[in-house]
């Protein structure tokens, strides 16, 4: 009766206040933190701590704040963060099986669909990776060695930039597309030339991408994507360049299909279609044409964009540390010299040389929150639990600049990588492909290209700001960190 009469005078008002405190608690109980699980700031009801943006400075100030476990929530969804040398190691290497598996991450997930190597689980991906691990060796083009298409590429890379006569230009899509070269060569047995606009587009909807994912409304799509799927936003931009690079790709494969001779593979694509007649009894191997193209895009991603951007800063430290850069030069001129091109043999008698590229990978700090992790099992780590599904962060970033481990964390500064004697030594804080079963693929493939790419341009130009126009060493979050655009002056030597 009592209830009864309640109801009867309730009015549409009150009905609405009725409703929003019975979701209010219902969001409350359903997101109550669980037991031992990493403290983190307070989240607002149904929202959780979307508008904390998911940049490596403010989860620094979280680190600082709750320590180097702490967690997050985006929307229902509960993130653990991990900073610091310390507690990244223990999480990638001690506790290597505990956070090997990928989340679906909204974003991406319309795109790779689980698939591929970089976000794929479980069989598939442990088939896909060692697949790609074996034979990411075919390089296409008479089969020339890697390190040797390395240097050619790395002839047309000056040649261009010559070409600009001592000019002011803009270096990032030459960078670009002279990188991305070298995995084309292995996927597809042909590179591109920098004056081919269809490809120069796919490089330009691909950076565009990396841009916008770093957005504060993608952020929110990935929170909410049922609810923003089809309201307008940066998402809308992502996917649709992304459908454009899978046309370009499955242009590619489908060529490949028409020529395919399985008695003389040319290149990666090539031994993938053989693999895919092999693997016909085994299906969830995923050797299909959609797992294909997704690892081309994978592969084609990881191949272009992390390395140029990182190329990209070396010019603009070059730019910034003038003194830096004379001294990497009278090194190359000393080993090397003018007369022929830089090899990898050259490396350990280029300690200084390397010690720069290594401390623009760290300066550089390309993938700060590196990429997202899933707990594979119940875990502990940092004395506080961890349920299995749990969205893990390893913030690389905190790594790279852990005031722990380097004596100028936040200072480009070569020594870094040097002992007493001048010799290159290595740093275990050293992480910028991360680390564990999840590690970069490409990592011994940029090391060459990092090396031959840096200094073979440093042998042939000096680089100087265009007048009035000095680069600024603070960059832009996307996906990756990447320098604002500038240019460049190229003096050929």
């Amino acid at each position: 009766m009592i209830f009864q009469a309640i109801f009867d005078c309730m009015d549409f008002t009150g009905w609405l206040l009725f409703a929003f405190v019975l979701l209010l608690l219902t969001d409350v109980v359903r997101n109550w933190r669980p037991h031992n699980f990493p403290p983190g700031p307070w989240a607002m009801p149904f929202l959780g701590n979307v508008f904390t943006g998911l940049d490596f400075r403010t989860m620094e100030k979280l680190a600082q704040e709750y320590g180097p476990v702490f967690s997050l929530r985006r929307g229902s969804k509960r993130m653990v963060l991990i900073s610091g040398h310390k507690m990244v190691k223990e999480a990638l290497v001690n506790q290597l099986d505990s956070f090997v598996d990928r989340p679906v991450v909204p974003i991406f997930h319309v795109v790779f669909k689980g698939l591929g190597i970089s976000l794929s689980n479980g069989y598939l991906w442990r088939k896909q990776r060692k697949f790609a691990n074996t034979h990411l060796r075919y390089f296409g083009e008479r089969q020339m060695s890697l390190e040797k298409y390395i240097q050619v590429e790395s002839s047309f890379l000056c040649e261009a930039f010559k070409e600009e006569q001592g000019r002011p230009f803009n270096p990032h899509y030459t960078i670009t597309n002279a990188v991305s070269n070298i995995i084309s060569s292995v996927l597809f047995g042909h590179r591109f030339e920098y004056s081919d606009q269809s490809f120069r587009r796919i490089l330009e909807l691909d950076n565009e991408a990396v841009v916008l994912t770093g957005s504060l409304q993608t952020q929110l799509y990935d929170a909410f994507p049922g609810l923003l799927k089809y309201l307008p936003g940066p998402h809308q931009t992502i996917h649709a360049n992304y459908k454009e690079i899978l046309l370009f790709l499955q242009k590619e494969i489908e060529k490949h299909q028409e020529e395919w001779n399985s008695d003389d593979p040319r290149d990666y694509i090539d031994v993938y279609l053989a693999e895919m007649e092999k693997k016909k009894e085994d299906p969830q191997a995923g050797f299909n044409i959609e797992t294909l193209l997704v690892s081309t895009l994978d592969l084609i991603e990881a191949g272009t964009e992390t390395l140029a951007t990182t190329l990209r800063w070396a010019v603009l430290y070059m730019i910034i540390y003038p003194e830096i850069q004379k001294k990497v030069q009278e090194e190359i001129d000393r080993v090397i010299g003018l007369s022929r091109q830089p090899t990898m043999a050259d490396r350990p008698n280029l300690p200084y040389t390397d010690a720069v590229i290594h401390e623009t990978q760290r300066m550089g700090n390309i993938v700060p929150l590196g990429f997202p992790k899933m707990a594979s099992k119940d875990t502990t780590l940092g004395g506080y639990f961890i349920p299995k599904g749990t969205v893990i962060a390893t913030i690389l970033a905190s790594v790279l600049l852990d005031k722990n481990e380097w004596a100028t964390p936040d200072t480009f500064n070569p020594e870094h990588f040097l002992d007493s004697e001048g010799k290159f030594r290595r740093r275990d804080a050293f992480l910028p492909f991360s680390a564990g079963k999840r590690v970069c693929l490409g990592e011994h493939l940029a090391r060459k290209e990092l090396f031959l790419f840096f200094t073979s341009l440093l042998q042939r130009f000096t680089f100087t700001p265009v007048p009035g126009e000095m680069p600024s060493s603070v960059g832009v979050l996307g996906f990756t960190y990447s320098p604002e655009e500038f240019r460049i002056l190229a003096i050929p030597r």
